[in-house]
């Protein structure tokens, strides 16, 4: 197993990502940010409290989507709906759809047909902690990337928060 981002990297990294947003949405002015259930929660609640932090707490509206029913392995795996939490319309906003790892692109490809179901957003930008750049089933592209990293198939990235004695995101 090979750590390719520790607690204090992972920190660094949030904050990084966290102001790239504030730079190409000067006080979230007509921005949403929506973080992809389960696993990509974690991670844009980190964002959000840093975003919070840099523009002094003001109204971030901030969602959670559930994408279960959107899947296209639904029949493959027995997978447990999470809830959908999006109390504000998206229909014209700017959304940054945030998840921790990027892999096939077939968990984004369900995000954006559920978050069709909120209205039709001016635009969607995808925030992700890991980048898996050559394992990529759909043209899904990042716009913010906390790291690249170049990995076989049979390997698994882990990001673990706050388990086994911290924060890291692991190679195995």
């Amino acid at each position: 197993m090979k750590t390719l981002l520790n607690h204090q990297q992972i920190n660094l990294t949030i904050k990084r990502l966290a102001n790239q947003v504030l730079e190409n949405h000067v006080q979230l002015h007509n921005t949403v940010i929506i973080g992809i259930q389960p696993r990509g929660i974690r991670l844009s609640d980190r964002i959000v409290a840093e975003v919070g932090n840099e523009i002094n707490n003001k109204e971030i509206q901030y969602g959670k989507l559930d994408i279960t029913f959107y899947r296209d392995d639904i029949r493959k795996e027995i997978h447990f709906p999470n809830q959908t939490d999006i109390t504000f319309s998206i229909e014209g906003k700017n959304v940054v759809l945030i998840d921790d790892v990027l892999y096939t692109g077939r968990t984004i490809r369900a995000a954006l047909d559920a978050l069709m179901d909120f209205g039709r957003p001016e635009k969607v930008e995808l925030l992700v902690l890991i980048d898996r750049r050559y394992s990529r089933q759909l043209p899904i592209q990042p716009d913010y990337t906390g790291k690249t990293i170049d990995s076989i198939v049979s390997q698994k990235v882990k990001v673990l928060w706050g388990e086994e004695g911290g924060d890291a995101v692991v190679l195995d």
